[in-house]
């Protein structure tokens, strides 16, 4: 029988709030978008909280390095996709639509790259910490997000906000999109030798 531990709850509790985050963000009511960009936020936080308390209390279980990863991933692709979705508040909003695409396909496809590192190299034993670059992107890509997520509902509040949130998370997106590529280049040379028969 598997114990789950109070890190792989609040994991669980982080993919339990996927579809929370989806129907909040789709469901159309005076600030939805908002409210599912502060279930966002909470799963974030919840990804802190449980890697923290799993280093403190030395708690490693194989569901716990199954979930984890998985949860991560599956709440910042459903944050990305959503903010595609988001129809652009600024002009020209085709240019907008394209590079939020961009962005989000360059950060999914850097994400698939090194989950299947990291496959490998627990594989061979071998653990990959995530660097200081990694670090900044997550916080950058957090950011992002927060702000994009309810700018249609900032925008309606106010014009001016919800203008001053798009093009603040839009380029706090770009640093990430840059951070991600960045990093993902850095864990690849930096690690090479996993890959090396």
């Amino acid at each position: 029988m598997i114990k789950l531990n109070t890190p792989t709850k609040l994991t669980i509790l982080r993919i339990l709030m996927i579809p929370v985050f989806i129907v909040l963000f789709f469901v159309e009511f005076e600030g939805h978008t908002l409210a599912a960009a502060l279930v966002y936020v909470l799963a974030c936080f919840t990804d802190f909280f449980d890697g923290y308390l799993a280093r403190k209390n030395n708690i490693v279980t194989n569901l716990g390095k199954f979930l984890d990863p998985i949860a991560d991933k599956m709440i910042v692709a459903c944050a990305l996709i959503a903010i595609c979705v988001t129809t652009p508040i600024v002009q020209p909003a085709n240019v907008y639509y394209i590079l939020t695409a961009v962005f989000t396909m360059l950060i999914l496809c850097r994400e698939f790259v090194i989950s299947g590192f990291r496959t490998i190299a627990a594989d061979k034993g071998a653990v990959i910490a995530a660097d200081m670059v990694g670090k900044f992107k997550t916080l950058f890509q957090m950011a992002a997000l927060f702000a994009l997520l309810p700018v249609t509902d900032y925008y309606a509040w106010n014009a001016l906000a919800g203008e001053v949130f798009y093009y603040g998370g839009f380029l706090l997106l770009g640093i990430a999109t840059v951070l991600t590529i960045v990093s993902g280049i850095h864990y690849l040379v930096k690690n090479k030798h996993v890959l090396e028969d």
